[in-house]
């Protein structure tokens, strides 16, 4: 069975590509994405093994290539035979990395590190999705296993008597094939930046940035407290009931009612006049037992803008009321682990809700 390529591409919106050649940046410039916007990150080398595990000889022949048999025959075929066998490696291990996005991409944004031959990505990646990332020959000659992930092939292949041979052989390889790999991903006319000695880190992540528009995404974002004479709080409730979430509903419902007691309140992330996400910040939540108080709860982001950092700055504002209302410490609930750490909430306990369902308890304190 074929997919159309149509399919993928739609299934692929939330995935930003670094690709290009060897020594390019890409893997210093996607860790850096993920930190400061806290992207999934995803490196195609980091699962070479498991592609290699399910490949078969009569659909994927290069990557059933048994090199365990005889590793040192690997590293000292001819180059042109060893580039050959990498660029059809590449076409196969493409269909793998393009399941393996599509699964991690449904509800967040990703951070792509790969390599995918030029033909692949144009059919399914937009010219604003894509960054080619380059480096000059003589750097990737000189630089290639400088890199820490590197160093353990580095010293494996050392560890032949030949290894320094070996060490010229692969990298003679890796540079077989570039010039016309450099050719066709610049002639597709997607983006792309030459490194150069003098070029810093800051500099080429701004040029990242600026083609996928990531600084506009969250320079021209706002959060507010809505109140209830506030057009907005209409505007809120007829976000919420629509949102693909379903606790937007009981928001809408509590808005509806203007249930908030006290200091409660909802916070809304606003991007052009439009809303975008909300948050509420409550006395009690969804749960029978509630020994925590107050709770940053109901925390959604519209599925075009997650990967932009906006459920933070939503956390942000509130805490910032929080303060304000004199509270020292805030709890989020939530059934993800892995998320909220990244904005310095712990988790201190589990909580049945009314659902049945146990929940995660995050705290910080402020």
């Amino acid at each position: 069975m074929n997919i159309s390529n149509n399919i993928i591409k739609m299934h692929l919106q939330n995935v930003y590509f670094l690709s290009g050649g060897t020594y390019g940046g890409k893997t210093t410039m996607s860790k850096i994405l993920e930190e400061k916007y806290g992207f999934i990150r995803y490196c195609q080398d980091d699962h070479f093994d498991e592609f290699s595990d399910i490949a078969k000889p009569s659909c994927q022949p290069a990557l059933s290539f048994d090199r365990s048999k005889d590793w040192h025959g690997y590293f000292s075929q001819p180059p042109k035979q060893h580039a050959d066998r990498l660029d059809k490696s590449l076409f196969e291990e493409a269909e793998f990395v393009i399941m393996d996005l599509i699964k991690l991409s449904k509800n967040k944004k990703v951070i792509a590190d790969v390599c995918i031959p030029t033909e692949i990505l144009l059919q399914i990646a937009d010219k604003k999705q894509v960054v080619l990332l380059f480096a000059p020959e003589e750097m990737t000659r000189k630089h290639y296993f400088d890199r820490a992930d590197k160093d353990e092939v580095y010293q494996f292949i050392r560890s032949f008597p030949d290894g320094g041979r070996l060490l010229e052989n692969v990298i003679e390889a890796l540079h077989y094939n570039d010039a016309e790999s450099k050719r066709k991903y610049i002639d597709s006319g997607f983006y792309y930046i030459e490194r150069t000695p003098g070029d810093t880190t800051e500099k080429t992540l701004a040029l990242i940035e600026n083609h996928f528009e990531l600084m506009q995404r969250t320079t021209d974002m706002d959060v507010i407290k809505v109140e209830k004479d506030d057009r907005k709080w209409s505007e809120l409730i007829n976000y919420a009931k629509s949102c693909s979430w379903e606790a937007g509903k009981h928001l809408a419902s509590i808005l509806e009612q203007n249930a908030f007691e006290d200091w409660e309140g909802v916070f809304a992330a606003i991007r052009e006049n439009e809303i975008v996400g909300f948050c509420t910040f409550l006395k009690t939540d969804y749960y029978p037992e509630n020994k925590y108080s107050p709770w940053i709860s109901t925390i959604f982001v519209d599925e075009k803008y997650r990967g932009n950092r906006i459920s933070g700055m939503m956390i942000n504002k509130t805490i910032e009321y929080a303060k304000k209302q004199g509270f020292s410490r805030v709890y989020i609930p939530s059934d993800i682990v892995g998320l909220y750490e990244k904005y310095h909430f712990k988790k201190i306990d589990e909580l049945e809700n009314y659902g049945g369902d146990i929940d995660s308890i995050f705290a910080r304190d402020i």
